[in-house]
């Protein structure tokens, strides 16, 4: 497999949509998470974030064709917060998405922290941040009976 990450543009958008929406829905279906699950999102919420200031999204390819993407967004302080990654289902589980964390990194070496949530129910899920080398910092958001957030860190290479 050759993984790489191209730059979303607002092409991209309807394509992006597409694939989030399956490979969200599962949780979708099983959480209820409504308000809050990007499998309910809309174009314009992705147009928005493409072309979002100090916001990267990124297509992941492998070989060529789109099987996922990432989105980072920035703030003055280096923090950058990761939200959405996904990967097609017919992809997942090929170590796609560890090495799709891996280049985002890379390109963004400026990074002091970098951030995320997931559904703590989710506990593969949990478990591959980890494997990452995120942290749960041990904050959470009940989104509703059935799901909560936790929320993850990881220090960027080189910084305490």
């Amino acid at each position: 497999m050759k993984i790489e990450l191209e730059k979303a543009t607002a092409m991209d958008a309807t394509a992006i949509l597409s694939m989030q929406r399956s490979a969200f829905l599962p949780l979708l279906e099983k959480y209820q998470d409504m308000d809050t699950n990007p499998a309910n999102e809309t174009a314009e919420r992705i147009l928005t974030r493409i072309n979002s200031p100090g916001s990267f999204y990124y297509k992941i390819l492998n070989q060529g064709k789109m099987v996922g993407a990432i989105r980072v967004k920035s703030d003055k302080d280096r923090r950058f917060w990761i939200s959405p990654l996904f990967i097609d289902p017919a992809y997942q589980r090929l170590g796609i998405a560890g090495r799709a964390m891996q280049l985002t990194e890379l390109l963004h070496a400026e990074a002091k922290t970098w951030e995320l949530a997931t559904i703590l129910q989710e506990e593969a899920n949990c478990r591959f941040y980890e494997k990452m080398g995120y942290k749960a910092t041990g904050a959470t958001e009940r989104l509703n009976d059935r799901a909560t957030l936790g929320y993850f860190r990881k220090s960027a290479k080189g910084v305490e």
